[in-house]
C-alpha cells in the first residue's frame, strides 16, 4: 500500500510515523472487509520508528539486507492450523445453517409470514459475509498478500458492509414489526408485498452506505507482494469519521431502537393483558408471543456481543496508534474478527432451539442423517396453513356464537342440548381458526 512505497523514501528516523500515516490514510483501521486486516502488513512495512543504530559494515563489503519487519507478524504452522480450523468451522456452519433457515421459509407456506420474510434477508446477509468476507479477510490477515484481484478488492471492501448494515436493519425491521403487532393489534400488519419493498429499500441504503469503500478501493503491487486498500482523498481523519458513522449506523443507532422496542414489548407481554385479545386460547397466544420476541432478544444480544470488540478493537488502535506495533496485536485483530465473523453461524442454532416449527424444518432437512428421526408433529407444524385467516379477532368467536343461536329462534325447541353443543362447537371451531 502507500505506507509500504512511503517506507522506501523516509529516514529511519521518521519512517513509522510516515508510514502510520499512510496507513490511516489507506483505510488501515478500517470496517467490515479486507481492509480491515491490512494495516498489519502496513504497519510491518513501517518498521520501528526508532531503531537502534547498528555498526556500519566494512569498507568494500557489500550492505546487509535490511531487517523484514513483517517477520513480527509470521506465525508458526500450529497456530495457523488452529485459526484455520477456527474460521473454517465459522464458514462451515455458518453457510449451510443460513440457507437451511432459507429453505425453511421458502418452501413451506406455512412460515412465509412478515418476521420470516426478515430473518431469510438476514440469513441471506450473514451467509454472504461468512462465504465470501470471512476466508479472504483471514488469508489476507495471514500472509499479507492480495491474491484475489483489482475488482474483488473493491467489492471485498464494499459487500460486507452493506451485508452487515442488511443484518441488522433486518433485525430493526423485525422488532419494529413486532411492537407495531403487539402494543397495537388493531392496525393493518405488513403484507408480503410492502414487506419485499422494505427489504429492497434496506438494501439500496446499504449500498450507498458502502459506495465510499468502494470508490476508494485500490490494489497496488509493490516488490514481492500485491497489496489492496482503501485510499481516502483526505487521509486519517476523514476514514476515521466514516468510520464512526458505519459504527453509528450499523451497530449503535440499531441497538439503541430495538432496545426501545423490545422493552415496550416486555412490557406489554410480561406486564398486562394485550389490547383486544380476549378469547380463550389468550394465554396460549400470549406464551406463543413470548417466545418469538425471545427468540428475537437473543439474536440481537448475540450480534451486539459479538460485534462489540471488533469495534472496539478499531477504535483503540485508531487513538493510540502504539498499540499497531505491539507483539501479539495481530493474535488480538485475528480473535477480535473471528468473534465478529461468529456471529453468522448463531441464528440458525437459536432458531432451532427456540422455535419448534424451524426445529421441525431442520429436522426435515436433515432427516438423511442417522440420528435425526422425523415425526408426525414435525410434519404437522410445517404442514398447510389452517384455512382461515390468522387475523380474525376474538370478536369473530363471539359474531359466530351469537348467530347460531340466532338461527335457533325463541321457540325451537327440539333437541336443545344438541343445539346448545353445535353451537359451542362452532365457536370453538371459529376459535381455533386463529
Amino acid at each position: 500500500m502507500a505506507a509500504r512505497a512511503a517506507a522506501g523514501n523516509a529516514t529511519p528516523g521518521d519512517a513509522g510515523a510516515q508510514n502510520l500515516s499512510a496507513a490511516l490514510a489507506a483505510g488501515a483501521v478500517g470496517t467490515v472487509g479486507a481492509a480491515g486486516a491490512e494495516w498489519l502488513q502496513l504497519l510491518a512495512a513501517a518498521g520501528d520508528p526508532s531503531p537502534s543504530p547498528s555498526p556500519s559494515p566494512p569498507a568494500g563489503s557489500p550492505a546487509p539486507p535490511p531487517p523484514d519487519p513483517a517477520s513480527q507478524f509470521v506465525q508458526p504452522s500450529w497456530r495457523v492450523a488452529l485459526w484455520s480450523l477456527a474460521y473454517g468451522a465459522v464458514v462451515a456452519v455458518a453457510v449451510l445453517g443460513n440457507l437451511t433457515v432459507i429453505w425453511i421459509v421458502l418452501a413451506h407456506k406455512r412460515m412465509r409470514t412478515v418476521t420470516n420474510y426478515f430473518l431469510v434477508n438476514l440469513a441471506f446477509s450473514d451467509a454472504s459475509v461468512a462465504a465470501l468476507n470471512t476466508p479472504v479477510n483471514f488469508v489476507y490477515a495471514l500472509h499479507g498478500e492480495w491474491y484475489f484481484g483489482a475488482g474483488f478488492c473493491r467489492f471485498q471492501n464494499f459487500f460486507p458492509i452493506s451485508a452487515v448494515f442488511a443484518s441488522i436493519c433486518s433485525m430493526t425491521a423485525i422488532a419494529v414489526h413486532r411492537y407495531m403487532a403487539i402494543t397495537d393489534p388493531l392496525k393493518p400488519r405488513l403484507s408480503a408485498t410492502a414487506t419485499k419493498i422494505v427489504i429492497g429499500g434496506i438494501w439500496i441504503l446499504a449500498f450507498l452506505l458502502a459506495f465510499p469503500q468502494c470508490l476508494y478501493s485500490k490494489t497496488k503491487v509493490m516488490p514481492g507482494r500485491t497489496l489492496c486498500y482503501v485510499q481516502w482523498p483526505e487521509g486519517p481523519k476523514q476514514h476515521f469519521t466514516y468510520h464512526m458513522v458505519v459504527i453509528v449506523l450499523v451497530y449503535c443507532f440499531p441497538l439503541l431502537v430495538m432496545g426501545a422496542t423490545y422493552t415496550a414489548v416486555g412490557v406489554t407481554l410480561w406486564g398486562g393483558e394485550i389490547p383486544g385479545d380476549t378469547c380463550d386460547k389468550y394465554h396460549e397466544q400470549l406464551k406463543a408471543k413470548r417466545k418469538v420476541v425471545k427468540m428475537m432478544i437473543i439474536v440481537v444480544m448475540t450480534f451486539a456481543i459479538c460485534w462489540l470488540p471488533y469495534h472496539i478493537y478499531f477504535i483503540l488502535t485508531a487513538i493510540y496508534q502504539q498499540l499497531n506495533r505491539w507483539k501479539y496485536i495481530q493474535q488480538v485483530y485475528l480473535a477480535s474478527f473471528w468473534l465478529a465473523m461468529s456471529s453468522t453461524m448463531y441464528n440458525p442454532i437459536i432458531y432451532c432451539c427456540l422455535n419448534k416449527r424451524f426445529r421441525a424444518g431442520f429436522k426435515r432437512a436433515f432427516r438423511w442423517c442417522p440420528l435425526v428421526r422425523v415425526s408426525s408433529c414435525d410434519d404437522l407444524e410445517l404442514g398447510a396453513a389452517r384455512l382461515r385467516p390468522a387475523r380474525h379477532s376474538s370478536l369473530y368467536a363471539v359474531t359466530r356464537l351469537e348467530s347460531v343461536t340466532a338461527a335457533l329462534g325463541p321457540g325451537d325447541t327440539g333437541d336443545a342440548s344438541g343445539r346448545e353443543r353445535r353451537a359451542a362447537l362452532g365457536a370453538r371451531g371459529a376459535g381455533r381458526s386463529r
